[in-house]
């Protein structure tokens, strides 16, 4: 049997799972201005799938590497969304 696939599907779904937080909080506390964080990530991650030889852990990276890449897009949706007031706003962080 091979367990490749289920591996890299959970460990997909966790990445993912991951990153949703990671935005929300992300936004709330620093705003947008820490996509480049995200962008810093997506790269480590992307130079290590493309590095490793390990077909399972480089499909793992890929996925955190594009996972990260996402977030930047997404941070930037979550500002808009809590401009619509969908999410709480930090009364903390100026805006």
């Amino acid at each position: 049997m091979n367990w490749s696939g289920c591996i890299i599907g959970l460990v997909s779904f966790l990445i993912i799972g991951i990153y949703h937080p990671l935005v929300i909080k992300g936004e709330y506390y620093f705003g947008v201005k820490i996509w480049w964080l995200f962008a810093l990530l997506g790269s480590i991650f992307l130079i290590s799938s493309i590095l490793c030889s390990n077909i399972v852990l480089s499909a793992i990276y890929g996925v955190a590497s594009f996972s990260s890449f996402w977030g930047i897009l997404e941070i930037f949706h979550q500002r808009e969304r809590v401009r619509k007031g969908w999410f709480p706003k930090n009364p903390k962080r100026k805006y």
